[in-house]
């Protein structure tokens, strides 16, 4: 009789708890993160790059904030070759966040458009298209002014998330094997 008598003490104690939980849930006003107060950046207010980086099928990422205030950008580059469906995968693998992207500022990432056991079977296409945000259009850039006259080679791409510095986003690529995954 006594264990009865704790158990259903200790499940009245545990509702009453919970119930308390959810109100204070209810009424409280949740904490603005600083990234909250801040508004995604306005394609026209960025500049995005893509350059050869010197390493076999390896390009260098970058977008700049040309405004004076501090905005968002997506956490991962999206980065779609020619007319093939998909976007390179991140590295490492993220779900969706904002990246900060301070006022006069510069973010990097490093895409690498062939996995390792996909040089036989890549495909080939005329350009790139490079976007901070999925809501924007993003900037096309030809193979030919990537170095690449016979086309860009892409099989699995790999990209890196926005860095601080391009050194960082070369260093995290090369983390990875080409198909999103840490070498070991």
């Amino acid at each position: 009789m006594l264990v009865r008598t704790v158990l259903a003490a200790s499940a009245a104690a545990l509702l009453v708890s919970a119930s308390a939980a959810s109100a204070q849930a209810r009424d409280a006003t949740p904490a603005a993160a600083p990234a909250a107060a801040l508004e995604p950046c306005a394609e026209k207010a960025l500049t995005v790059r893509a350059t050869p980086s010197g390493q076999d099928n390896v390009l260098r990422l970058s977008v700049t904030n040309h405004t004076r205030h501090t905005c968002l950008v997506d956490r991962i580059p999206l980065v779609t070759y020619g007319h093939l469906d998909g976007a390179a995968v991140p590295f490492p693998l993220s779900g969706d966040a904002a990246y900060t992207l301070g006022a006069g500022k510069t973010a990097h990432a490093a895409v690498r458009s062939l996995s390792a056991s996909g040089d036989r079977d890549a495909r080939s296409v005329g350009y790139v298209v490079v976007a901070a945000n999925p809501e924007h259009h993003g900037t096309k850039f030809s193979a030919v002014s990537l170095s690449e006259p016979g086309g860009l080679r892409v099989w699995e791409p790999v990209t890196t998330l926005w860095q601080p510095t391009r050194a960082l986003a070369d260093e995290v690529l090369a983390e990875s094997d080409g198909g999103g995954v840490l070498k070991v």
